[in-house]
């Protein structure tokens, strides 16, 4: 264990999430996903849902301010216009954290190959469809 860092995050996570550089972008998929199959990199997040997993990753990952969007998420159906409770759900954890930070909707034409190009996916036990999201890693700016 470690002092301020959420537990959910185990060992191999956070050693992805140093060793991603600024752009970099990350994937955390519902237990749907065929993770093993479209990823670079897999971690297994085996037994956690999405939205505890990506409230803890956004407590330590800054994201992307040098581009429009840094926070992608899956849509209803592949329709950008449509969402379900856990997309309502990956919006709110979002805005929490990352306040002025927007979420965009991705269909599946756009968001699977995003994916699939991602430096890491992370394979959640996540039980809702279309539960997938993408981080943009940023910097953590000299404050001098």
């Amino acid at each position: 264990m470690l002092i301020g860092l959420p537990s959910i995050l185990g060992p191999e996570l956070l050693f992805t999430l140093r060793s991603m550089g600024h752009g970099d972008e990350i994937a955390i998929v519902d237990g749907n996903y065929p993770a093993q199959e479209h990823a670079r990199r897999l971690v297994r997040a085996d037994g956690h849902g999405l939205p505890a997993l990506l409230d803890a990753i956004l407590t330590v990952l800054p994201l992307d301010t040098a581009t429009d969007h840094a926070i992608f998420r899956a849509a209803l159906n592949n329709d950008p216009a449509q969402a379900a409770t856990i997309h309502h759900r990956i919006d709110a954890i979002c805005g929490a954290r990352h306040p002025g930070f927007a979420v965009r909707p991705l269909g599946g034409a756009d968001l699977y190959p995003r994916i699939r190009a991602a430096h890491t996916i992370v394979a959640t036990s996540e039980t809702a469809l279309f539960a997938n999201v993408i981080l943009r890693k940023g910097v953590i700016a000299d404050p001098t």
